[in-house]
């Protein structure tokens, strides 16, 4: 099942009556849904344009036509890729390596092809000009926002990753309108990381989300929503393909940050691996 048919599978308890038969047609017909128009598809399942653009709008999405191309774009699906492998029991070396490596590879993709590149740009923008930037995450959420914060660090930037949750209350509480927070929770709904964005946007930080594709609270708290693949389901895959997912995302905008400062970052990048170096190397003689 694609991304966003998941997404939409887990939050139709959630919609509203004729939402909801709208979701069960898209679960049901979606790779004939993406050929219709918004007047066909409304016909057929039996709802109204208004409620077709009202879902779409709900899921984040610029319209039904933005939704039609990226729900087509997801069920273009190369023969063995359809859907991740669990951990199960007596699998030999070599099958794992295998399915780990397609876990991997499927997840980078989903995720990239439901980027949306404007936000992406706002994001690189934000980061860009921050005169600090907090990074919020908890467990597997934490260890992303640590490697961005690694990463930042390294060109400069005023950057911090906090994972107690009162530290990050603490750290949020002391932003202002020329800092930018960003938020790291796969689910979007860990309440530690939704209460520091709150208090960091309430502060007059601009804020930054990461989360799985689809509609949750951390997303709707933001002002710059970016997604990741949402297909990693089951308690047994130890957030495996979840954190490559959030991982591409954070790689994605670090590297356009260098890109777009060559000539002032790249020297910075340098520097700090030679004197990691020099003094890696001066305390073990």
């Amino acid at each position: 099942m694609s991304s966003i048919l998941q997404a939409i599978r887990e939050k139709q308890p959630a919609l509203h009556r004729k939402e909801q038969e709208l979701a069960q047609y898209l679960l049901d017909h979606a790779h004939e849904a993406v050929h219709l128009s918004i007047t066909e598809l409304s016909e057929k399942s039996g709802t109204s344009t208004a409620t077709v653009s009202r879902f779409c709008r709900s899921f984040l999405f610029k319209g039904y036509a933005d939704f039609r191309m990226k729900l087509g774009a997801e069920l273009v699906q190369t023969p063995g890729q359809n859907s991740y492998q669990d951990i199960v029991a007596g699998n030999s070396l070599a099958s794992i390596v295998q399915a780990i490596e397609s876990n991997h590879l499927r997840s980078i993709s989903d995720t990239t092809r439901q980027l949306d590149l404007s936000e992406l740009r706002r994001a690189v923008d934000a980061l860009r000009s921050a005169r600090r930037i907090d990074l919020y995450g908890m467990a597997t959420s934490g260890i992303v926002a640590l490697d961005f914060q690694q990463k930042l660090v390294r060109i400069g930037k005023m950057a911090q990753h906090w994972s107690d949750s009162h530290m990050q209350i603490t750290a949020a509480s002391s932003l202002s309108k020329e800092d930018v927070a960003v938020a790291i929770s796969y689910s979007g709904e860990t309440h530690e990381t939704i209460d520091a964005l709150q208090c960091a946007k309430e502060r007059g930080a601009l804020t930054i989300s990461l989360t799985k594709f689809g509609m949750n609270r951390l997303s709707q708290t933001s002002d710059i929503r970016l997604f990741a693949s949402s297909l990693e389901e089951g308690m047994r895959r130890g957030d495996m393909a979840s954190r490559i997912a959030l991982l591409h995302v954070i790689d994605i905008l670090f590297t356009a940050l260098v890109s777009e400062q060559f000539d002032e970052y790249v020297p910075l990048l340098e520097h700090s691996y030679q004197q990691v170096k020099k003094y890696h190397k001066e305390s073990r003689k």
